[in-house]
């Protein structure tokens, strides 16, 4: 063995650009390959991470504009959603519906704690709010239903918030009153700071945050869990059968689209992980089309490898070398080429993604609004990068096993003849 290995090593060297050629087309392969996934797992890693601040099986309902006439009245309608909607999404739709709250937002509040003071907008809502958001509540609790009952005057308050009112011990400010704008408020919980929000915001119990702003029935959208809608079809129905009840309180045509607005992340979490499947089949297809252009390279290079020899195994089966032998060559050689330059391909290939992961990966980017992340651990499991290595490796063997075929059925006196 050691022999045949130190006769591959010396053609190589007699044919270092042939060599070189072969070994650039397996490692080039493997290194896009590898490249590739990883990058397109990064994309989809902060996709699902930058979706996953609040729970699938939830809706959020708007009130939107009336498009058709009905029952008399003109198309262009504004509709607003009331208590009355809220109500009715909670006692005639509990064959689904889990837990039901609303949203209401009055901007241009100033929330002050002595001389420090910050400028926000206040968040009315129910203590659903909490499990459909996933707020993260770090010191304190949350609203409660207490809260929502007795209309109390408490908020809770970003960490961010929290420092700039009580600067290098922002915790201590739980339990202490602030000033939103002459009114005076308990915090009750701080929430770790979510950057990805367009806005700072301060919750307050929705009932309290209705009375104070005097905005009589209106509940601004409303929020609900559900359970029990596992396809599309269910969803579809759903939001068909609740769309012509709400419309129907507002003497809206039933099936009027843009009389309420219905966004259901339960559907699209659905379209996100059909739109994640695409594209990981279409890197994969990339990838394995950038890798079978390496196989094409290597199966070219043993067939000229084995042509330009072909006077060499001519002398060899001549003196008593058999078939065997000369296949044992031309496939050992094509293992150890496709074997080495793969590993080296897959060794770059990991280490381009732990750059890419060091440089983009988990990093913020500032839009100036809000804080995003565009790549999440574009990297690739190890068992996948010595799977493609392993692969390649094969089907080089294969590549090399047509060519070894010919050469070691070829006679003697043919293959002396040949130039």
């Amino acid at each position: 063995m050691i022999e045949l290995i130190a006769e591959i090593w010396q053609t190589a060297r007699r044919n270092k650009l042939r060599t070189s050629l072969t070994g650039f087309a397996v490692a080039w392969g493997i290194f896009m390959l590898i490249v590739l996934l990883g990058a397109g797992n990064g994309l989809i890693n902060a996709s699902e991470e930058n979706n996953d601040r609040y729970v699938d099986n939830s809706m959020v309902v708007f009130g939107g504009m009336t498009s058709k006439a009905h029952n008399g009245l003109k198309e262009g309608r504004d509709i607003q959603l009331d208590d009355n909607d809220l109500y009715t999404t909670q006692s005639r739709f509990t064959k689904n519906v889990d837990k039901a709250g609303a949203i209401l937002y009055e901007g241009g509040a100033t929330v002050s704690y002595g001389e420090n003071y910050v400028s926000s907008s206040l968040r009315g809502v129910f203590p659903v709010d909490a499990d459909i958001n996933k707020k993260d509540i770090v010191a304190g609790r949350f609203i409660n239903d207490i809260d929502i009952r007795d209309q109390r005057k408490v908020l809770i308050i970003s960490e961010n918030q929290a420092r700039e009112l009580i600067p290098g011990n922002p915790r201590s400010l739980l339990g202490k009153v602030v000033k939103v704008g002459e009114m005076a408020f308990t915090v009750a919980g701080i929430e770790k700071e979510d950057k990805s929000r367009m806005s700072t915001e301060i919750t307050v119990p929705f009932s309290t945050l209705q009375t104070i702003y005097n905005r009589g029935n209106h509940v601004g959208r409303i929020t609900f869990t559900f359970h029990g809608l596992a396809t599309e079809a269910d969803n579809e129905a759903f939001e068909k059968r609740y769309r012509a009840t709400i419309n129907r309180q507002h003497q809206a045509a039933p099936d009027d689209e843009d009389a309420i607005w219905i966004w259901n992340r339960f559907t699209q979490a659905m379209k996100m992980e059909k739109g994640t499947r695409i594209i990981r089949t279409a890197l994969w297809i990339i990838g394995l089309f950038t890798l079978l252009s390496g196989i094409v390279g290597v199966s070219n290079i043993m067939l000229i490898t084995v042509r330009e020899r072909t006077r060499e195994f001519g002398i060899r089966k001549a003196i008593g070398a058999s078939p065997a032998s000369i296949l044992r060559i031309i496939i050992t050689e094509s293992i150890i080429v496709t074997g080495f330059f793969g590993y080296i391909g897959m060794l770059l290939g990991i280490c381009a993604n732990l750059y890419m992961d060091a440089t983009l990966g988990s990093k913020p980017i500032e839009t100036g609004l809000f804080t995003t992340t565009v790549f999440v651990n574009p990297t690739v499991g190890l068992g996948t990068c010595f799977g493609v290595t392993v692969v390649l490796i094969i089907a080089g063997t294969i590549a090399g096993l047509v060519p070894s075929l010919k050469a070691a059925r070829i006679r003697p006196i043919e293959a002396l003849r040949a130039e």
